[in-house]
């Protein structure tokens, strides 16, 4: 029966490396967010001469929001390799970033929610600076809606992080 248990376990925990061709997708779209993120710098400068003051803001926060969901998807990856995958030796790689590669899965949870509130911060700010255009108050309501659960959500996570580690050290 021990050598079914070994079995059954090293299937199990070798199953964790089909993570990694979802982790390869998502460097294929980080790639994708490099060309949208050109695409959208490129018609940026294209127009900004013509451009009312308001009109740049909205073109900013737009590569904000680009750049804030690129960030979302390294840390993706690089926490769920080594929080899933495999261990990372940070001797071997000391020029490495550790807030990007000792990342705990409470840690992961939270700098996840974090790039989403920012995201949805984002977005909402760009509907409050095109507010002229964009005056449709039932969609601002739910931007402003889920830009408020997301920061609830984040908030009570947090909260519900810090007890249980507080419960673990006594």
């Amino acid at each position: 029966m021990n050598q079914i248990a070994r079995f059954i376990e090293l299937i199990v925990f070798g199953s964790r490396w089909l993570v990694v061709p979802f982790l390869f997708g998502l460097v294929v779209g980080l790639f994708a967010l490099i060309i949208k993120f050109g695409i959208k710098l490129v018609d940026f400068a294209l127009h900004i001469a013509a451009a009312e003051p308001t009109e740049v803001i909205v073109g900013l926060l737009g590569l904000v929001d680009l750049t804030l969901t690129a960030n979302l998807i390294v840390i993706v990856i690089c926490s769920s390799y080594e929080n899933f995958v495999a261990p990372i030796d940070y001797a071997e790689h000391p020029n490495w970033p550790p807030g990007l590669v000792r990342i705990g899965f409470s840690g992961l949870k939270q700098k996840l929610l974090g790039s989403i509130v920012a995201i949805a911060a984002v977005n909402a700010l760009e509907w409050f600076a095109d507010i002229d255009r964009q005056a449709d108050s039932v969609k601002l309501g739910w931007v402003v809606a889920i830009l408020l659960t997301f920061a609830v959500a984040m908030l009570l996570l947090a909260i519900a992080d810090r007890v249980s580690g507080e419960s673990k050290g006594h």
